[in-house]
């Protein structure tokens, strides 16, 4: 399995690579965004955004669940955080991830979380991009770690279109 990693030193990097991951990305990609709060899952999603073309506010969906951007190619943007017992059902996920457009889907555990959890056990395909954002020494101000993970045959393809990017950083 490919694995990348980055060291990213401020939010325009943060959005720099995620503008190199949306020229990789493509209609029915879907994308995890996984790291604690505050981390920089967003940021990343408004990068991703800029790079399809999307040109007004990114926000974080914590309170809405969902956010849809339309751009080049359509942005259905979740958070999962605050979801409990059939929250993921209700969402209609799979009438999205079916369309034409990209999901990116912050804090994605509760889609693969046990029955219980996730109503009648909804659950997020395992074939995506995964991307973990990691701070350095529990420090909000200090650079982050960005591995990114690709699951199945067609992601692991895109992260050697990826790999082909320098470090955001230039370090």
């Amino acid at each position: 399995m490919r694995l990348l990693e980055f060291t990213i030193y401020s939010d325009s990097e943060m959005e720099q690579l995620g503008e190199n991951i949306a020229s990789i990305i493509e209609s029915r990609d879907l994308v995890y965004l996984i790291g604690e709060l505050g981390a920089g899952k967003t940021t990343l999603a408004r990068g991703i955004a800029r790079g399809l073309g999307y040109t007004g506010r990114v926000t974080s969906p914590t309170f809405t669940l969902m956010n849809i951007y339309p751009a080049a190619i359509p942005i259905f943007h979740f958070d999962f955080y605050r979801l409990e017992g059939n929250d993921l059902d209700d969402l209609g996920l799979e009438d999205y991830l079916e369309q034409e457009g990209i999901a990116l889907i912050e804090w994605p555990q509760a889609g693969f979380a046990s029955a219980d959890r996730a109503g009648s056990g909804v659950l997020l395909p395992a074939e995506a991009l995964f991307i973990r954002i990691g701070l350095t020494d529990e420090d909000y101000d200090r650079e982050r770690q960005v591995s990114i993970i690709g699951q199945g045959e067609r992601y692991q393809d895109k992260l050697k279109e990826l790999q082909s990017y320098a470090n955001p950083s230039h370090r």
